[in-house]
């Protein structure tokens, strides 16, 4: 199929903006740009804060998933986590309801404005109610230097970790943490310093990782995220960038062609919103996603519609990285 024009791209773009279940990434709703393309449709949506150079890579992968054919599937359903945001323990409850039968907790810590003690309380609630059996992992999004980093690992190993994604910013430190804890018996995934980095595959290089959490719009489509997977022989947990549903069936499509899925993957993020563009999002039913396309429902697209406002900057965003690609 040939590449879409930016005139393409414009007529067939759909803004919309959708509101949250509870504040996540300093935000109360999460907007994104949604196109229908031959292949199906497809969805842009970098974080606000990102420039046009990071931000096309978000766009490449749009295009790729609705305009050309997608790696085969190895399997028809996909193991997801919950993801619990840096909200205060007693919410914790209320968040894990909304994760139909995971059995696997993320639990957001070293947020900004908060302690160690806020995440503490936080990762011991999310433990007493997942169980002795559940999984817990801790994302750190890189908000501890080395020796804070170390200081949050034997504060937080008695809550049985299953890893740690991302607690430090940069592959050095990723590199003298892993070092430090090795003892503790805690991997260390890498996110941050595999889709936000110039070379992808320096952090397995370094030996600074256990595994890489990586996700389909911010490394370019599924296809690229699945070549670095292969070349950094790692392995690899699927995670998403709080999408709609549209963004989650790309993610699921790059984790049902993984060759090897040893991890749940954090695809189940549609549960965070208050509201999508489809009437049957995809919501895990018993911690489990299905792999396939999602079409969004025409009266959910208008009614969560962004302002003429909203609408106007994202199509100049996408007009801006358009040219780059």
């Amino acid at each position: 199929m040939t590449e879409p024009s930016i005139g393409e791209l414009i007529a067939a773009a759909h803004v919309v903006s959708l509101p949250l279940v509870t504040r996540f990434r300093g935000v109360e709703h999460r907007e994104a740009v949604l196109f229908e393309g031959p292949a199906g449709w497809t969805e842009f949506s970098p974080f606000l804060e990102y420039d046009d150079a990071e931000a096309a890579a978000w766009l490449a992968a749009a295009i790729d998933f609705g305009w050309h054919h997608q790696p085969d599937a190895r399997r028809d359903r996909v193991p997801v986590n919950a993801t619990v945001p840096a909200v205060a323990a007693a919410d914790v409850a209320a968040i894990l309801e909304r994760f139909d039968g995971c059995r696997t907790a993320k639990v957001k810590v070293a947020e900004r404005g908060q302690t160690l003690a806020d995440d503490i309380a936080r990762v011991r609630a999310v433990r007493a109610l997942m169980g002795p059996e559940g999984r817990v992992r801790l994302d750190a999004n890189g908000g501890w230097n080395v020796d804070e980093a170390e200081h949050a690992v034997h504060a937080l190993a008695e809550f049985d970790l299953e890893y740690l994604e991302q607690p430090c910013a940069t592959v050095d430190e990723l590199a003298e943490l892993r070092e430090r804890i090795a003892d503790w018996d805690i991997p260390v995934a890498a996110d941050e310093s595999v889709r936000k980095a110039s070379d992808p595959l320096a952090v397995a290089r370094a030996g600074a990782a256990d595994l890489l959490v990586v996700k389909a719009q911010p490394l370019g489509g599924v296809a690229r995220a699945l070549a670095i997977v292969s070349e950094a022989g790692l392995p690899a947990v699927v995670s998403s960038a709080l999408d709609t549903s549209i963004g989650l069936a790309m993610g699921v499509t790059l984790a049902a062609a993984l060759p090897d899925l040893s991890y749940d993957c954090g695809l189940g993020t549609a549960s965070l919103l208050a509201a999508d563009i489809t009437a049957r999002p995809l919501r895990p039913v018993a911690g489990t996603l299905p792999v396939g396309r999602i079409e969004p429902d025409a009266a959910l697209l208008r009614r969560h519609a962004a302002t003429a406002e909203r609408r106007a900057w994202w199509l100049e965003r996408v007009e801006r990285c358009a040219a780059l690609l």
